[in-house]
């Protein structure tokens, strides 16, 4: 049988498709505003509910504008901007005659949207401008834009939800990476109430609140080993359990006017949603939308229509419209550049393994259409975290290698979240080792399959994952023949000592994971590959941000100093307008197009 032709594609032409991001219905029912990176950089967009042309509604050609909502009642909507990828995100207001405003005008004030009151003259945002560690919760008037603090976090809660009667507020608070607890607090009384107490490791996060304000909605895995959603009376603290999956339920939230509650799932690496109507119970069934896994949902104000962000492994995030009424299905964005075709891409397999202690490590493997006909290169892919998940969306640079004849494997290694409380924690205190040992029985996994060479096997990985490739090639030096290291930890002290201001409610739980560098010094630099650096033998390219606020530029650039003394053949790419993620089109054209020259030359 012929085997079919398949065109390699440049980076550019499989960059010129789409990324959108984000979905909110006007409050007339008429568009939908989202954000794009159709000009090269994101920015603001909206589309007819009916179909048809979107419009910009932004035109950065610098920063990203991450579109939140629309506001309740008339076309202005919020959008959060940084400067160059440092994080510290502000918001904005794009008024109806077009012109914007900056709301959060601190200059190192780092806000975050919460959601909007229920009679639409406010929304809820947090702001570290008081304390950078942690965020108060703010109320500002939409008329007057005037703020008006609600809550002043001096614990390091982490905001969840308020009732809409504004009277409770419902935190999580994390204690370590596998333990966080429940809390509302009273702005009537002044009152924090500890909910749910327990013992042991479990993890509590409130949802939302009901529309009567008398029940919070959370999600905990106390009673399971997956995250279950339940609710809570605040009257007498009866507790009963609302929905349980096979998987985490991930997050939870209701319509506007309360008739619909949504939540997610995480089903095997494939993100699901559920639309519950209250009243009786059931599922809303929604039929005539594509396969792939929906990302994010929103629901209009009268509850007449919901739209859905959804991608596949082999196409970008579209944006669908459901009509509830007459369960119409309209398709508002077209994403796939039309020169690229569909078929020529890989559609991602989910695949386990067993590691070298008989533990099943789940995987997603992409095997190019070369592999019909050849013995094809391949490299492991391991994502960010700690703790972080590989899932089946669309990935332009992992479509790109595959489609110029590279297998990917990518390793949910112990560690990883979705799979469970175990799972995740199994990796504790020994990242570098165990979750490495899974990566390389995952190269193990890549040779016994007749279509892969196993001598020309690499590793790539990006943040934690690029930490994971720079350890592989000091740890297990014979493993891998190169390594794709995309913005990785070098040196755990360091990066521990300084992660963003912003991150304190989450540093005990980093410790758990990776242990205290003020206390662990000589376990931290042993699994810093900084500190190893002479050991590693094999090419290296790095590609890092300037402005990383979570890896500083100096983790690379030391890196890179020491392979180059050790003659390592090491190439290195800095961006100087971004940060943790690369989110200039331009850039990642750049970066991506490097790293396959890099291993045409290294590894095929």
């Amino acid at each position: 049988m012929a085997t079919k032709s398949v065109r390699q594609y440049r980076i550019e032409e499989l960059l010129n498709s789409e990324s959108v991001v984000y979905n909110s219905i006007s409050y007339d029912g008429s568009r939908v505003l989202y954000s794009s990176d159709k000009s090269g950089v994101f920015n603001a967009y909206s589309v007819p509910t009916t179909g048809g042309m979107p419009i910009a509604l932004t035109d950065s050609t610098d920063d990203a504008v991450h579109a939140i909502s629309y506001f309740p009642h008339d076309n202005r909507f919020l959008y959060l901007q940084d400067k160059g990828g440092n994080e510290i995100l502000h918001i904005f207001v794009r008024e109806e005659n077009g012109a914007s405003k900056e709301l959060t005008v601190d200059e190192k004030e780092r806000a975050e949207f919460y959601c909007w009151a229920q009679d639409g003259k406010s929304f809820f945002y947090g702001s570290n401008k008081r304390d950078p560690r942690f965020n108060d919760v703010y109320e500002m008037d939409i008329e007057t834009y005037q703020s008006t603090l609600l809550f002043e976090n001096t614990e390091g809660y982490n905001f969840g939800a308020i009732s809409p009667n504004k009277n409770y507020l419902a935190f999580a608070k994390v204690s370590n990476a596998n333990n966080s607890d429940l809390y509302v607090f009273n702005r009537e009384t002044n009152e924090m109430s500890h909910l749910c107490e327990h013992e042991g490791d479990c993890h509590y996060y409130a949802e939302a609140f009901n529309s009567t304000s008398t029940h919070l909605y959370f999600r905990t895995d106390e009673s399971s080993e997956f995250l279950e959603l339940k609710r809570i009376e605040l009257a007498t603290n009866d507790v009963e359990l609302v929905a349980s999956e096979s998987w985490d339920i991930t997050n939870a939230f209701f319509s506007k006017n309360g008739r619909y509650l949504l939540y997610k799932i995480n089903n095997d690496s494939k993100t699901e949603v559920k639309v519950i109507e209250v009243q009786n119970g059931e599922a809303l069934s929604i039929n005539g939308l594509p396969e792939g896994q929906i990302t994010e949902v929103s629901v209009s104000s009268d509850e007449s229509m919901i739209s859905l962000s959804i991608n596949s492994s082999t196409s970008p995030k579209n944006i669908y419209l459901y009509e509830v009424a007459t369960a119409n299905v309209t398709k508002l964005t077209d994403t796939l550049h039309p020169d690229v075709l569909e078929e020529d891409l890989v559609k991602a397999e989910i695949v386990r393994f067993k590691s070298f202690d008989n533990l099943e490590i789940p995987a997603i493997m992409y095997l190019p259409h070369q592999a019909a006909t050849e013995k094809v290169p391949a490299l492991v892919w391991v994502h960010g975290g700690p703790g972080g998940q590989s899932t089946v969306d669309y990935n332009p640079m992992l479509q790109y290698l595959v489609n110029h004849g590279y297998a990917v494997l990518a390793v949910n290694n112990r560690g990883s979240s979705g799979y469970g409380k175990t799972f995740f924690k199994a990796a504790d205190l020994k990242h570098g080792e165990v979750d490495l040992a899974d990566c390389v029985e995952g190269k193990n996994f890549l040779q016994s399959i007749d279509s892969i060479d196993p001598d020309k096997i690499g590793i790539i990985g990006g943040s934690y994952g690029g930490y994971m490739v720079l350890a592989a090639l000091a740890f297990r030096q014979e493993e891998f023949k190169v390594g794709v290291d995309i913005f990785g930890v070098t040196n755990w002290e360091r990066t521990l000592k300084s992660i963003p201001t912003w991150w304190e409610s989450m540093r005990d739980a980093l410790y758990q994971k990776l242990g205290n560098p003020y206390e662990q010094v000589e376990y931290i630099r042993s699994i810093s590959p900084l500190f190893h650096a002479d050991k590693i033998n094999k090419p290296v390219i790095v590609l890092q941000g300037a402005n990383d606020p979570r890896v500083l530029q100096v983790e690379s650039d030391e890196m890179v100093d020491e392979l180059r003394k050790n003659n390592v053949p090491t190439e290195y790419i800095v961006f100087p307008d971004e940060g943790h993620g690369f989110s200039k089109k331009e850039n990642r054209i750049t970066g991506y197009r490097a790293i396959l020259e890099f291993l045409d030359e290294y590894l095929k």
